[in-house]
């Protein structure tokens, strides 16, 4: 799976967006978001865009963990708790598969373990193979 980090940490928004990529498996993500002032809305809370972007990151790198392309058809979001401060981990979890469709659920956690915001997202599941950059 080293190769597939590797190839995620390569993903533009994600990077510039401050997310790490912690762990992944068949169906399954894990990553990290250290919260920065660039990601505070004016009531000085993690902006909804940006928890956005830590959850769909991590569906992403689930999605595509099984080596096929897969690319978002549907995702829906609920905020739960506001947060200002610390890391957030946003972990995707497979719930279902064939050989069109993926659906993931996605949960954003603080440190201290609340639930932050809930995502679930469908991929769809393309004929191509993940094209890794030559080591």
């Amino acid at each position: 799976m080293d190769k597939m980090k590797n190839y995620f940490e390569q993903e533009n928004f994600a990077t510039i967006s401050g997310i790490e990529t912690i762990d992944i498996g068949p169906g399954y993500a894990k990553v990290e978001m250290k919260i920065e002032p660039r990601h505070l809305n004016i009531l000085g809370t993690v902006h909804g865009g940006a928890l956005f972007t830590l959850a769909d990151a991590a569906f992403a790198v689930a999605s595509n963990s099984h080596g096929t392309v897969a690319v978002a058809i549907n995702a829906n979001m609920s905020f739960v708790k506001a947060v200002g401060e610390g890391t957030l981990s946003a972990e995707a979890k497979e719930t279902s598969i064939n050989h069109k469709i993926a659906t993931y659920d996605v949960i954003i956690k603080n440190e201290e373990g609340n639930t932050i915001a809930l995502f679930d997202g469908m991929a769809y599941r393309k004929k191509t193979e993940l094209k890794y950059p030559e080591e």
